[in-house]
Order: structure tokens, then C-alpha cells, then sequence
């Protein structure tokens, strides 16, 4: 599926030498490539287009910190692509937690402008209407050139990030990259953001059709649909349901459950994007770290990093579906905006683990303090 790409040729761009010299003295202080953007007032993507190649002479592309080049609209055949670079890391993220993967791309595909990528390690759920340009990256750093592609939406925001690792094989990948590479292209971003959609009134939202409709799905992925036909917005949803279908959580109950999840061996699904990219991780979790305001899992092919003080509230969900009720804890940040959901590891045609609707009941109810304590 070819996408019409929404790139614009930019034929001056003044302030092109002064962000790149401005953030790679950022970057030389330690700053993240995304706070760095965001210290300087510019966007992610903003800033990778003043590094394209096509703004600079070969000796100031040499010397920079950072070149891009831009990459054609092409994102599914582009991802279907990287199976044959082997191994990569994933990027998934949130203005609250970021989302690391280990694998190969596999089984990329597309109906209309929703993908997916349902490989073992890599798993995703793509939508592609809110993918507006992409680079490949080439970071220069003491440790050598760092490859990655990188998409982003309108507003410059990154949508997903493919970074190479060690096992990636770099000719493969320089091979996908010429075959949709757009050196010429610059692609254009809104520097306004739009506002966050504001929920209609509970009053006018028909409580009792969205409890009976709640009451009758029969598959999670109903779940979209009910929102978008009683017009109502997710938090808003649980909020109503609450005591039926949901219950408030404490805020630290994701941390319980991520210790407790490591000293069981229990497998979990753990969900977090953005409005292009869903990025999930399903299997067991190891290695929990607490690193000043993050919760992190540090494990060899899944890192995350969640902060814990952008958790606003947190909530225990039953979705009933025809093999059993599936249960959830959902975190949402203080503008009602979805952080991360978690899952018991579970395949189609099974019912959920009992000993993860346990745990998630457990912690839901603020018990295991001794437990994770000791």
C-alpha cells in the first residue's frame, strides 16, 4: 500500500545552522535528543529536518552531529522491508512512559490505514493516518554512527522510532533506505499542537445503553467501537462504570504489580504508544528498577521506562468477551491522556490467566504492601 506523502520540498530554511549547532551542544551536555528539541522550542521532527542532508554541503554533513534523510510515504512497504535487516530495537512512546523492544519486523500489513506487525518480539497496532514523515538518522557518537528511522505526525511529534542494534545488519539497511529515500524532500510541520478533545457532559451521555452495551461485548476490541458510539471518551467511560465494570486503583498499583508480576514469573502484556503506534510487549518480566520519579523494566529485549509521578489515577477494568472476563489496569496522566495499559498474557479462544485477574484484583485493592516491601 503506497500512502500519498505529505512532503513538501523547502527551498530555504534560515535558522538550519543555528538549531543544529544549538543542539548538538545540547546533546554534548546529556540531553535526550526530544528534551533537547523540545529546550531549543522546536519539535523532534523539526529538528531532524534542519539536519537533512539536501541543507548542507558534504563537509558540513560530515562534521554534524546529526544527518537525515527524508523518506518516502511509503510506511508499510518500508516496515515490511526491515524483516530482512534482522534484529532492531523498537521505539514506542508518550510524553510518560517509553516503550523498548528487541526483535525482527514480521508479518507487517495494512487494511486501509491500520497496520499491524505481529512478530513474537515486535507487535503492533499501526495507525497510519496520523504518519506524516519519516527519516533515516545518522547520529554521529563516540561509540560510532547510530542508524535509526524515525516517523513522526504533522506536528513533529515521533510516532515510532526503529533504532539498529548490534545484530542489525547495516548493508540491508542502507539498501531499504535507498529504496525509499527522498533526499530532496523536506518535510513541513505544524508548530501548533491541536487542543485534547473535551469530553461531552455526563448528563448527556446515555449511561444505561453504555452499561447494557459494556455488559454485551464479546471481544476487547468491541471496546473501541462503544466509545466512539456513546460518543463518550475513555477515562469518562471508566469513570461512569465505575463500580460495575471498573474500579479506582492506587496510583502506585502498577508498581505492585510489576514486582510482583517479576517474583511470580507471571507473564503480562503491557501496552503504550500514541495516537500512530500501540507497542506491546507480552511475556514474563525480570529485571524492576526504580529510578527516581521512573519505574523501569530493565530486561534484555524489553526496557520500560514509565514515570510515576505523571500517573493522575489508575484503574481496574473488566472487559467480558466469549472466552471470559479480561482485566486490565489502565493510567491515565492528569489530562485524562492514556499512559499504559496492562494485561494477563492471553491468546485468542483462551480465558485469562487466574493468577493475573488475582494479582490485578490484589493490588487494585492496595493489599500487597508487605509483600512488595520485604
Amino acid at each position: 500500500m503506497t500512502l500519498a506523502p505529505t512532503l513538501t520540498t523547502l527551498t530555504t530554511l534560515p535558522s538550519a545552522a543555528h538549531w543544529r549547532t544549538s543542539f548538538a551542544a545540547l546533546r554534548a551536555r546529556g540531553l535526550r535528543a526530544r528534551d533537547a528539541a523540545h529546550q531549543l522550542g522546536l519539535s523532534e521532527g523539526a529538528v531532524l529536518a534542519a539536519h537533512a542532508v539536501n541543507l548542507m554541503s558534504p563537509q558540513e554533513a560530515g562534521d554534524s552531529l546529526l544527518s537525515a534523510v527524508a523518506l518516502d510515504g511509503d510506511w508499510v512497504r518500508l516496515l515490511q522491508g526491515l524483516e530482512t535487516v534482522g534484529p532492531v530495537m523498537a521505539l514506542t512512546r508518550n510524553d510518560h512512559v517509553v516503550h523498548e523492544k528487541i526483535g525482527v519486523y514480521r508479518n507487517v500489513s495494512a487494511k486501509g490505514l491500520v497496520g499491524l506487525a505481529l512478530g513474537p518480539e515486535i507487535d503492533l497496532r499501526l495507525f497510519l493516518m496520523h504518519w506524516h514523515a519519516g527519516f533515516h538518522v545518522v547520529e554521529r557518537t563516540d561509540k560510532g554512527e547510530q542508524h535509526s528511522l524515525q516517523f513522526f505526525d504533522r506536528h513533529g511529534q515521533a510516532v515510532h522510532k526503529v533504532h539498529a542494534r548490534p545484530g542489525t545488519d547495516l548493508q540491508a539497511l542502507d539498501e531499504l533506505v535507498q529504496r525509499h529515500a527522498r533526499p530532496q524532500a523536506q518535510p513541513v510541520f505544524e508548530t501548533e499542537r491541536p487542543a485534547a478533545p473535551v469530553d461531552r457532559p455526563d448528563a448527556e451521555v446515555d449511561c444505561l445503553g453504555l452499561g447494557e452495551a459494556w455488559s454485551a461485548m464479546r471481544d476487547t476490541h468491541e471496546f473501541f467501537d462503544l466509545l466512539k458510539r456513546f460518543e463518550v471518551g475513555r477515562l469518562q467511560a471508566l469513570r461512569l462504570m465505575e463500580g460495575i465494570h471498573t474500579r479506582r486503583t492506587p496510583v502506585v498499583a502498577v508498581e505492585w504489580l510489576l514486582h510482583l508480576a517479576s517474583r511470580q514469573g507471571l507473564p503480562i502484556m503491557v501496552f503504550a504508544g500514541n495516537h500512530g503506534c500501540l507497542q506491546i510487549h507480552t511475556g514474563a518480566v525480570h529485571r524492576v528498577e526504580p529510578m527516581g520519579p521512573w519505574i523501569n523494566v530493565l530486561d534484555a529485549d524489553f526496557n520500560l521506562h514509565l514515570r510515576r509521578d505523571a500517573i493522575h489515577e489508575s484503574w481496574l477494568v473488566t472487559k467480558p468477551t466469549d472466552d471470559g472476563p479480561v482485566t486490565s489496569i489502565e493510567l491515565f496522566d492528569a489530562q485524562g491522556g492514556l499512559i499504559a495499559m496492562f494485561f494477563g498474557e492471553r491468546k485468542p479462544g483462551k480465558p485469562e490467566l487466574v493468577t493475573w485477574r488475582e494479582l490485578a484484583r490484589e493490588v487494585s485493592a492496595g493489599e500487597p504492601l508487605s509483600e512488595v516491601a520485604a
